[in-house]
Parts: C-alpha cells; structure tokens; sequence
C-alpha cells in the first residue's frame, strides 16, 4: 500500500476527490459517455476511492492494516446486499467510518457497490451506488464523535442518510429517464420512491441499534491490538 507523504496533498485529496472528482466524474458518465463504457466509470470511482483511502494515513504499515480491516467489512456489505428487504450496507458502511475513518468508510461504501453489482448487474447506476454509500461512510467520519457519544443522534443520522442515498439514486433516475435533468421529473421520482427512501431509512436504523455496539467494541479493540 502506497503512502502520501505531503500533508498539504493528502488533505487536497481528501477533499477534492470526493466532493469534487468522483461527483464530476458520476455525473459525466450519466450524461456524457456511452453507456457501454459505464464499467470504466465505475473502475474510475474506485481508483479515486483508493485513493482517498491512500490520503487518510500517513504510515504504511498502519495502511495495510487499515485495508485488512476495511476488506473484511466490505465483505460483510457484499453478503449484506443478498438480505431481502431490509439491508444492512449503509449501516455497516457507518460502523466502518466510526471507527477507521471517513476515508475507510468511503472506500467500504464504494467497493460494496461495484462488487456486488458484478453480481446484481453492473450499469451506470453503479457509479451512483458508489457516491452514495462512500457519502454516507466519509460523513460518518467526520461526524464520528459525537455520532459515537449519543446512540440517538447515530439512529437519526442513519434514517437521513437512508433519505439521502435514495435522492441521490434519484438522481440517477431523472437522467436516464430524460436523458438529461428536470426538477419536475426529479420531484416526481422522489415522491414515487417513497416506500423505496422509506425501507432505507428503517433498514439504517435497525441494523445501527443492534450491531453499532457489538461491531464498534470489536473495532476498538483492533484498533487498540494493532495500533490501527
């Protein structure tokens, strides 16, 4: 694993990558590539991610590390999307980013999306699934305090960013479906996912009470074990 060993670079990164880059770069391959080449935006969005991740560190050997830890809760995100109905990503995305970073849960986020979509099926909505559930980890990051002090406040940053990630696949929808943007159309497609923005946010909710704090004291002692 490579480290970045400018400061001043690592904290650009951390903040034009995913406020700046990977958003530009979703939103260009919505509207301005060939559909067929959805995969290569995809493949772009998790070259950024870890990248991000790269910027969140400054040691190598407490990176590797991190990315150990970081590859096992993606593996649980991945086994999590076969849930029906009510799926534990979003959730297990936040523990990651309490405990290991906002880089960490963005990459967790990511990752979960473009892996398993190669079973779900791959699309340009990919990219979308990518921003969405990486926002929610990076945010969960920066929050990680005060979201770790008051279980309440955790419960209702996971019912809005439930909200959150169906507006932004929202997003999505109004572009393949008008094949460009419309506030119009958008409002409609937020109104009609209703039950969709709803199960996100109960799903986010549920699995936040009961694995927040198992899941957190066993990333707390990893971090302690291993001076992650």
């Amino acid at each position: 694993m490579f480290v970045i060993q400018n400061r001043e670079l690592r904290n650009s990164i951390r903040v034009a990558v995913p406020f700046v880059l990977i958003p530009a770069v979703t939103i260009a391959g919505a509207v301005v590539f060939d559909r067929k080449r959805h995969i290569i935006i995809s493949l772009a969005v998790a070259v950024m991610a870890l990248l991000l991740f790269a910027a969140g560190f400054e040691r190598k050997t407490t990176g590797s590390r991190r990315l150990v830890i970081v590859s096992v809760m993606t593996a649980l995100c991945f086994a999590g999307r076969f849930i029906p109905f009510l799926k534990p990503i979003a959730a297990l995305t936040i523990i990651t980013a309490l405990y290991l970073g906002g880089e960490a849960g963005f990459l967790v986020g990511a990752m979960t999306a473009v892996l398993s979509n190669f079973y779900f099926g791959q699309g340009p909505w990919t990219a979308f699934q990518m921003l969405a559930w990486g926002m929610t980890g990076l945010i969960a990051g920066i929050l990680a305090e005060p979201l770790k002090r008051r279980k309440w406040l955790l419960l209702v940053y996971g019912a809005l960013a439930g909200v959150a990630y169906s507006f932004i696949m929202d997003i999505w929808t109004v572009l393949w479906y008008a094949e460009g943007f419309s506030f119009r159309l958008y409002l409609g497609a937020l109104f009609t996912a209703i039950p969709y923005t709803l199960s996100y946010a109960v799903s986010n909710v549920l699995f936040l009470h009961f694995l927040a704090k198992p899941f957190g004291e066993k990333l707390g002692r990893i971090k302690t074990k291993y001076g992650v």
